[in-house]
Parts: structure tokens; C-alpha cells; sequence
């Protein structure tokens, strides 16, 4: 029998532990690690299947050098030698990283220290700056580091738990679990702030839909209520001059309810319920930081808990959750371009200790171009040589459009990847296939600081190698040989916790040095553990007094709508899918329970303008436009509107959040603001509407709407658009062809069968129903005849409806026939049944909320 590997998820900074049992070449067993203090054994959707994630389906497995395959050394020897000599000829700041949160600490520190220690430029900066960068700068203004305050184990002590721009039954279900564990069993409050009605706010004792923007009201609303009450003490802060003069001015009550448009007497039960809980941890996430006034919103919390004394006790903390699994480990090795390593900025000193640990041949000397900036730089032929890891900038930045034009422009791409063709690597001159996840070997960092080690499983494929080799072979070719003699992450690791602690005699609260001399053995075993159990716990904090500092921050005029722009535009996650859908796209479950990208809209606001549930629209920015399926949502506040950030170019024609949204970033922390953008929206007509099924996988038809969605052995696009339809013939594979026509409808039934075989169904209709998809999906390399063409099988059929429960595959109606025909009552009732909602949990609200939208009679099957 195999034994299992303990590893750590590839997913959000929840940081869970995975036992991963190979059970073929290219297929594994996925369970959740029982032992790991992260999850202790549960996993979310998409971590329970991951296994369906690591096959080499669109791998990138040789180096390319255009569109041609190249050896190693050429490739490297080609990448070294363009970066030295643009270095030679415009200076090191014509050079830049754009690394990811998906890279290990080792590959990380690597080109860290290549960039800030080496070229001599800080031009380094990860797509970490689009998640989390603001709750970086708010934890160093107010801490004097960037230390999450938080540990999970806080969620468990707490009385009352504050969920602020986190839909965290999607975003991190085994956290959302935990939390509701905790309501279970002590009672625990939760109150949710987000202008969303989310799943999350589902089971909430309170939700506040504030207006977007206003969160900085609202937290000195409530700190100024909390002085007035008796709670605030800021004898052991840094208090600046006026700090509660200025807080003493608007913030009564009615003045914050109607700058956040809330009732005023849901605003006065928050209140209560924070003034009666001194043990409360309020959980932030993108909702507070991906803002252009991202940092002001952090800091308002960060003094909330300061001056309420809510920090450094157990269930009181105020908690940054981060989005990527090691967006964390990237900022301790100095991943972000406003930062050196191991937590150290650029003052001169930080610079000196740096340069002599590395014996640095040519050291950054100040901050570099924050991702915003740097691919403006890019675009302005600032930057000429860029090289791009293990992310897709092409898809995630703001105004993407202007991204990709930047990228197309650049002299010199470089992109190391797992996948060979993505939105960005299409302009890249170079492309060197990385290892993924189930290869790797190295450490994470996830949100409660517990650093954790992922350990490869599988044998590299192909030519790929790990990211820290690459770097570290492209370091060599470039001179700097005798600083990257690197041959495993072990040597890595071992000097990244020795510069932690480097000259550091306390000043800086992370310091690995217990773990700086581990031999490869050790480091092979080294098991989850947590750098600083409880900060802060003794009062003292990392600045040159030893105390905290509050703050002044303001709330900035709200944006009112315009004439040509009058909805605005919000973005976020969905709960099956990950960033750009490279690895997600790939799993069959986690495609089904959002199978299109969705513009989300109060259905008031639709019927005023004219949108169908279930029709196209097309949503147009000052940057941008894009069409998206229109779904009706009572949880959208009037004349806002909610896109999901996955979809690209390579699974469908439209869903390009990316395109839309602004390039205006926060001018502390450099995070662009992707939760408030002026937009509008109208209806697309279409003539016909259809689906196209084929076994394998086939180029996306050309036609105004065509999703890919991943399905068992092979891909379903859905359709639409203008005109004639016959165009989509030429996506169908060879092979026997048989058809049905029904011109009054202007219906088309084709399918393609190769041996007997089911190769491929076109379903089109232009005033006709479409049937359901899962019967034929099925019959994908069956034996079939022309009975196919009807679209399901001889007699009656059973149709589980849209999929609720991706864990187990469950679908709405099988859960409502569940309820009706067994009498169930509860959501405990309905997961003993058929098993939704006995994973992850994320599927937990729609559950409760399916019972609570059944009639009685229905449910008691009357």
C-alpha cells in the first residue's frame, strides 16, 4: 500500500494540510490532513479536488523560445544574456520581476535576492500587491511590521466575530466552518459587513449592506461610540495631535448610518454588540483591501482594536485574511517591491545588514515600481526586459487591456509557468515550464503565520524544473555564481531564517533562528509550526517606543453616480474557482457549480433596463467592455452590479472582469482598488442560443457568446449570438454526421460520431428550449445512433438540477426532492441524507436557504 504525503493545499492562505496518495501515473488520492492545525482534516471544494488538477493537460513541459522548442541552456543562456545586457545599456531599472504568491518561500527568497541584492534594483513585485498589499502598509503603520495579529484558534474563543468585505463561506470555507462550529457550540456572534447579501451573510446575526467605500465611516463611528461609552484607552499608544478632537466630529450615530446608507438602528446594534463582546476578532479581507483607500479602511480597524484593547488576547484580534497560499512567505523573504527581506524596509541600516548578509554586489537602495506602476513602466518603455512567474497579469491586473498592450511592446518577456499558453504567455518571448503543484518542494506561510512545507508527489514532467533552480541557473549565467550555489530549498530555507535573525536583537518580531541550522532531514520532516504564537501579547510593538500607533484616517467623499457611468461595479471570487482558472479550469466538479461568468443585478434595477434573467449584457467601463450572462440577485444593492474575476480569453469570449476595472491605486500601499468602478450595462440581443459538446477538447467556436466549461471526457461551450448559426459547423470534429432541422423553430441537431461513437452534439435553437446537458455529457465516446439527437435517454428522466453540493456532486433538485420526500427540516438532516454540506461546508447557506424558500407543504410532501 502507498503511503500518503503530507503536504500543504495550492489554494487560498487558509494554509491546509493534504495527504496526497498517488494512485497511478498521473492520478491521486486527496484527503484532508487530520493533523494539520490549519484545517484539521476538512478541505474545501476545491481542495477536495485537486486530485482532478494534476494530470498534463495544457502543460508546458520544454522551454520555448517563440513559438519554437529549446534546450535548457539555450534558453537560459538567451534570458541571462538579454537582462545583462539591458542592465549594461539603460541601468538596472530598466529590468523587473512580477512574481506570485504561488511561488514557495525557496523560489521567492531566490529572486528576491537576485533582483534587490544583485541587479541592484527593487523592481520586484508580486500579484500579492492585488490581494493583501494594504493590510501590509496598515499593519506597518500602526505594529511597525507587517504581523497578522490573528490565529485561528482566536475564532474559537471569540465571543463575537466581524466579517468585513469577506464572503468567507466561498472565499475560505474550512475557516467559515470553524466560525460556525463556534456559533454552535458557544454561542458566538457574527455580524457581516459587505454590500452584498453573500452566502456568508446568510447565516449572520447581523448584516450591514453598507454603501462601497464607507468602511472608514463606519469604524470611527464605532471607535468614536466606544470613547464615548468608556472603551477607549490610548494611554500606552502613539496618539497623534487632534486624533480624537477629529474623531469627535461627525461620527454621531445618524451621521455614519447615513454616510454608509444603513438603517440606523441595525447601526446601533453593532454597536451594542461590540461594546458587550470584549473578545471579538474582526476578519478583513479584499472587500477592506482592494481599495484605493484600502489602507485607511485598515488602519480605521487596526485602531478600533488598538484603542478597545481588542488585541493580543485570546479572541481578540483584528485579522488581515490573505488570498494565495503563500502571499505570506512572499512578504517575509521580501517579495513586494516596497520592502527588502525578512521584514526589513529600506532605511539605511536595513539596507547595510541586507547588502552584508548577501555580500551584495550591487543592493537596491530604495523602493521599487509597484505592480500598477511597473507595467505602466512596461508601456512607457521604461522597463524593457520583464520576466513573469507563475502568474497571469494579462488577466489579473486592472485595465487590462492597457496590460496587454504594455506586454505586446516589451522587448524582452520572459514567463515560467506551468501552463503553455495563457492570456500573458501568448507575449512572451521566452517560456520555461515550471514545476506545479504536486512537483514542488518547499515552504508556505499561511494567514496565522504557521509556516508549513509542500512536498512533491509526483515526478517532475517533461523538462519542467522548480522555480528556484531557474532562477538560480539564470543568477549563475549572469556572473553571480558564487551567491546562488543553491542545489536544494533546504540551503535556501536554512539562509532566509538566518537573515531573520541577522543583527536582529528583538526589533523584529519574525525571527526563524530555531530553524536556521536544520540539516536536510530535518527540514524533509519539519513539521507546521508558528512563527510568534500570540503577538503583542506583552504590550509591546516593533516601533521606536515599543507602543502601537494610532492612526488618523478620514472618511473621503463618496463618489456620486455619473450621467454616463451610473452603476458601479464590484468584483470578487466565486466559491469553486481560483484566480484565472488554470488549475480550477481543469476539474469537472468544480466547473458545474458556476459554469459562465455572471454580472449580478438587483432584479429592480433589471427590469428597469431592460435585462432578462438569463440573458447577455454588456457591461462597459471608462476602460473597457466585456458581455457576461445576467443573473437576477435580490443580495445586490440598487445600481450595483458584481462580476466574478476568473474567466480569460482561453475559456470564453466574454467574463473579462480584467478589462474593466480602473488603475487607480492606494497611494500607500500601491493596491489597485477593484470594488468601486463608475460603469454601465445594457442588454445584447441574440438570434440563437445553443451548446456544443465534444469528447476531448476542441478550439472555442467563433460567435459572439462561447464559454468553456470542463466536463468527464471532454468540454461543453455554451452559445449564443447573431445571425445564421451554421458558422459553428466548422467547430465540429470528422466523423459520421447525422442532424435533425426543425425550421420553424430554427432548431439544429448534429452530432458526430466516430466509430459508432459519440465525438461531439450541437444543440441550436432560436426560439426553442435547449435540453439539459448531463445526459449527453454522458454519452461523450459511447456507442450511439440517431436517438442521440433527442437529447435524453427513452422515458421518463431524473434532472438533479443546477449543482449546489460541488464536493459530491449534488444538484438542486435532487436536494429539494430529498427534502419533500424524507421530511427533512434541517441542514444537519439533509447532509445525513445525501451527504450536501458534509465536506466543506461552503454549500451550507444555500442549503438553509433552500428550506427556508420551500413551501411548508411542499417539504412535508403535502
Amino acid at each position: 500500500m502507498r503511503r500518503a504525503t503530507h503536504t500543504t493545499c495550492a489554494y487560498c492562505g487558509v494554509g491546509c494540510g493534504v495527504r496526497a496518495t498517488v494512485t497511478g501515473e498521473r492520478t491521486v488520492r486527496i484527503e484532508g490532513d487530520p493533523e494539520h492545525p490549519a484545517n484539521r482534516g476538512r478541505l474545501c471544494s476545491k481542495g477536495t479536488h485537486l486530485g482532478e488538477t494534476v494530470g498534463l493537460e495544457g502543460r508546458l513541459l520544454h522551454p520555448m523560445i517563440g513559438a519554437r522548442r529549446a534546450s535548457w541552456d539555450k534558453a537560459l543562456d538567451l534570458v541571462a544574456r538579454r537582462f545583462r545586457e539591458t542592465i549594461a545599456e539603460h541601468g538596472p531599472d530598466s529590468v523587473a520581476f512580477y512574481v506570485s504568491g504561488q511561488l514557495l518561500t525557496e523560489d521567492y527568497y531566490v529572486a528576491n535576492k537576485l533582483m534587490k541584492g544583485f541587479i541592484g534594483s527593487a523592481n520586484i513585485d508580486t500579484n500579492s500587491r492585488l490581494c493583501m498589499s494594504s493590510a501590509v502598509a496598515g499593519h506597518m503603520r500602526a505594529f511597525g511590521e507587517d504581523v497578522v495579529s490573528g490565529s485561528y484558534a482566536d475564532l474559537d474563543a471569540a465571543d463575537l466575530i466581524v466579517l468585513v468585505g469577506s464572503n468567507t463561506a466561498w472565499c475560505h470555507p474550512v475557516l467559515y466552518q470553524r466560525i460556525m462550529a463556534a456559533r454552535t457550540e458557544r454561542g458566538t456572534k457574527l455580524v457581516v459587513i459587505d454590500p452584498r447579501r453573500t452566502e456568508t451573510a446568510e447565516e449572520a446575526d447581523l448584516h450591514l449592506p453598507l454603501r462601497p467605500g464607507s468602511d472608514v465611516a463606519l469604524f470611527n463611528g464605532l471607535l468614536a461610540h466606544c470613547r464615548a461609552e468608556g472603551l477607549a484607552d490610548a494611554g500606552e499608544l502613539d496618539t497623534p495631535d487632534g486624533f480624537w478632537e477629529a474623531l469627535g466630529e461627525g461620527h454621531d450615530l445618524w451621521t455614519t448610518a447615513q454616510t454608509c446608507d444603513l438603517p440606523p438602528a441595525d447601526l446601533q446594534r453593532f454597536y451594542q454588540l461590540f461594546v458587550a463582546h470584549p473578545r471579538t476578532v474582526t476578519l478583513f479581507s479584499q472587500g477592506i483591501n482592494q481599495s484605493i483607500r484600502g489602507t485607511d479602511q485598515v488602519n480605521a480597524i487596526l485602531n478600533l482594536h488598538l484603542a478597545t484593547g481588542r488585541i493580543g488576547r485570546p479572541g481578540a484580534a483584528p485579522f488581515s485574511i490573505t488570498g494565495q497560499p503563500n502571499a505570506m512567505g512572499g512578504r517575509e523573504v521580501g517579495g513586494l517591491a516596497s520592502t527588502l527581506a525578512a521584514h526589513r524596509g529600506f532605511g539605511e541600516q536595513d539596507i547595510a545588514d541586507v547588502g552584508r548578509f548577501w555580500a551584495a554586489e550591487r543592493m537596491a537602495t530604495k523602493p521599487g515600481l509597484k505592480a500598477v506602476d511597473l507595467f505602466r513602466a512596461v508601456g512607457e518603455g521604461r522597463i524593457k526586459a520583464l520576466w513573469i512567474m507563475a502568474t497571469n497579469p494579462a488577466v489579473s491586473m486592472p485595465d487590462a487591456g492597457r496590460v496587454r498592450e504594455a506586454l505586446a511592446a516589451c522587448p524582452f518577456v520572459v514567463v515560467s509557468d506551468v501552463i503553455a499558453e495563457t492570456d500573458t504567455s501568448v507575449h512572451a518571448h521566452v517560456r520555461l515550464p515550471a514545476a506545479a503543484w504536486g512537483e514542488k518542494d518547499g515552504t508556505v506561510t499561511n494567514s496565522e503565520r504557521t509556516i508549513s512545507r509542500q512536498r512533491a508527489f509526483l515526478p517532475l514532467p517533461g523538462e519542467a524544473k522548480p522555480d528556484w533552480w531557474i532562477v538560480t541557473q539564470v543568477a549563475r549565467r549572469m556572473g553571480f555564481r558564487t551567491a546562488f550555489t543553491y542545489d536544494r530549498p533546504a540551503e535556501i530555507w536554512r539562509e532566509h531564517a538566518r537573515l531573520t535573525a541577522f543583527r536582529n536583537n528583538g526589533t523584529r518580531m519574525l525571527d526563524l533562528r530555531a530553524k536556521a541550522a536544520i540539516g536536510n532531514h530535518d527540514y524533509d520532516a519539519m513539521a507546521p509550526f508558528q512563527w510568534s504564537a500570540r503577538p503583542f501579547a506583552d504590550g509591546r510593538y516593533p516601533t521606536s517606543t515599543g507602543h502601537a500607533r494610532l492612526v488618523a484616517v478620514t472618511q473621503r467623499p463618496l463618489e456620486a453616480p455619473l450621467r454616463d457611468w451610473p452603476m458601479t461595479l464590484n468584483t470578487g471570487r466565486y466559491r469553486d474557482q481560483w484566480h484565472t482558472m488554470t488549475r480550477t479550469g481543469l476539474s469537472p466538479k468544480l466547473a458545474r457549480h458556476r459554469e459562465e461568468p455572471l454580472v449580478e443585478i438587483h432584479p429592480e434595477d433589471a427590469v428597469t433596463l431592460g435585462l432578462d434573467d438569463g440573458g447577455l449584457a454588456r457591461l462597459t467601463t471608462p476602460q473597457g467592455e466585456s458581455v457576461f450572462r445576467v443573473a437576477h440577485h435580490s443580495g445586490q444593492r440598487r445600481g450595483e452590479l458584481f462580476t466574478p474575476i476568473h474567466w480569460t480569453d482561453r475559456q470564453s469570449s466574454g467574463g473579462r472582469t480584467g478589462l474593466l476595472a480602473r488603475d487607480l491605486a492606494d497611494p500607500h500601499s500601491g493596491q489597485p482598488g477593484f470594488k468601486l468602478c463608475p460603469a454601465r450595462i445594457t442588454p445584447v440581443a441574440v438570434d440563437w442560443r445553443g451548446f456544443l459538446i465534444v469528447h476531448g477538447d476542441a478550439p472555442s467556436p467563433d460567435c459572439l457568446w462561447a464559454t468553456r466549461v470542463t466536463v468527464p471526457g471532454g468540454a461543453l461551450f455554451e452559445l449564443a449570438g447573431r445571425g445564421g448559426s451554421t458558422e459553428l459547423d466548422r467547430a465540429l470534429p470528422k466523423g459520421e454526421r447525422i442532424e435533425a432541422i426543425d425550421p420553424a423553430r430554427g432548431t439544429r441537431r448534429i452530432a458526430i460520431l466516430r466509430e459508432g461513437r459519440l465525438a461531439a452534439i450541437l444543440f441550436v435553437t432560436r426560439t426553442g428550449e435547449l435540453p439539459g446537458r448531463d445526459w449527453l455529457i454522458a454519452q461523450l465516446g459511447r456507442p450511439q445512433g440517431l436517438q442521440v439527437l433527442a437529447g435524453r435517454a427513452p422515458g421518463a428522466q431524473v434532472d438533479r438540477g443546477p449543482v449546489v453540493c460541488a464536493c459530491f456532486d449534488v444538484g438542486l433538485h435532487t436536494i429539494v426532492a430529498a427534502i419533500r420526500d424524507q421530511q427533512l427540516v434541517d441542514v444537519a438532516a439533509i447532509g445525513a441524507a445525501i451527504g450536501a454540506g458534509t465536506n466543506c461546508g461552503s454549500c451550507r447557506p444555500a442549503l438553509a436557504r433552500i428550506l427556508t424558500e420551500m413551501p411548508k407543504e411542499a417539504a412535508h410532501g403535502r
